[in-house]
């Protein structure tokens, strides 16, 4: 059985998501006692804070979710030099009410891939900001910014030639990251 659960947080709900794809392809380079529950942010309904009280099922189940892991991965994409609303909005839900954050404390790694030269870099600098606010310890270096091209993915998925030294170098790096804040 798995000994670190990491919830995986994508921030593109597109059904070809680049980030998705990611997402798997990470998974697939980690050592056996990682396991993944990546959580579904499609269905939240947009924040209000007048609900923090009375949080709906969705808002539960994704800080259930959050709470029960060890660790953290946010995979973002880009968009107008940022990263998703639709992340925005699960982020916002899960810290509330005021006091009682799912995410304060957990470990996580900020990685993501779009078609721009620089990646994601600017969605990843901004998320970084938000999860520092948060109590949310990131790993630093390495960065990935990560441009899709040709040679990124194989045909099953997995991390092609072009990233899968990279990918697996990033991986080991947040593999340490966790286990030195969770033992």
């Amino acid at each position: 059985m798995a000994k670190y659960n990491i919830a995986v947080v994508v921030g593109s709900i597109r059904k070809d998501s680049f980030n998705k794809k990611l997402a798997k392809a990470a998974e697939k380079l980690f050592p056996a006692d990682f396991s993944f529950t990546t959580v579904r942010i499609d269905d939240l309904p947009q924040y209000n804070q007048d609900d923090d009280g009375n949080q709906s099922g969705p808002v539960k189940r994704l800080k259930g979710e959050i709470a029960a892991a060890q660790g953290l991965l946010f995979f973002t994409p880009e968009y107008n030099r940022s990263f998703p609303g639709v992340l925005k909005n699960a982020i916002d839900h899960a810290s509330r009410p005021y006091g009682q954050s799912a995410w304060a404390g957990k470990p996580a790694g900020v990685i993501g891939i779009s078609v721009g030269a620089i990646g994601t870099a600017m969605a990843q600098q901004h998320l970084r900001n938000v999860l520092a606010y948060l109590d949310v310890p990131v790993l630093g270096q390495p960065e990935a910014f990560i441009q899709a091209k040709d040679g990124v993915f194989n045909a099953d998925g997995s991390a092609g030639d072009g990233i899968k030294t990279f990918l697996q170098g990033w991986v080991n790096q947040y593999v340490a990251w966790v286990k030195t804040h969770v033992g």
